[in-house]
C-alpha cells in the first residue's frame, strides 16, 4: 500500500524519482527500492514525507483515506495549481500559528 501511495502522489506533482529523492535529501535508489516495497522508510523519513506531499502519515500506510477534492474535468497542470494553493494555505496557517 504505502509504495503504490507514494508512486501516485509522486506522479500526481509531476516529479520524477530523482525530484523526489532531492527534495527528501536521499538518493534516488532509495525511493525505487520504496516504491518497489523493497524496504520502508524510517518514521521520521515517513514524517518528511507526508509533509513533502501534504497527506497525513495514516493515509501513507493505508488506515485512512485520503481528503480529497473532486478534481475531473481539470488538466493536470490545474490539480497542481490547486495543489499549490493548498499548500500556500497550509503554510500560512502554521507561520500564522507560530505568533
Amino acid at each position: 500500500m504505502f509504495y503504490e501511495r507514494i508512486k501516485e502522489l509522486r506522479l500526481s506533482l509531476k516529479m520524477n524519482q530523482v525530484q523526489f529523492a532531492w527534495k527528501l535529501n536521499i538518493t534516488k535508489q532509495c525511493v525505487s527500492k520504496w516504491e518497489s516495497a523493497e524496504i520502508q522508510p524510517s518514521v521520521d523519513m515517513l514524517k518528511k514525507i507526508a509533509e513533502t506531499f501534504s497527506v497525513s502519515t495514516d493515509y501513507l500506510l493505508g488506515i485512512e483515506p485520503q481528503n480529497s477534492i473532486d478534481v475531473s474535468g481539470l488538466s493536470m497542470e490545474e490539480i497542481v495549481h490547486l495543489q499549490n494553493i493548498v499548500n500556500d494555505l497550509k503554510s500560512a496557517k502554521k507561520s500564522s500559528s507560530s505568533f
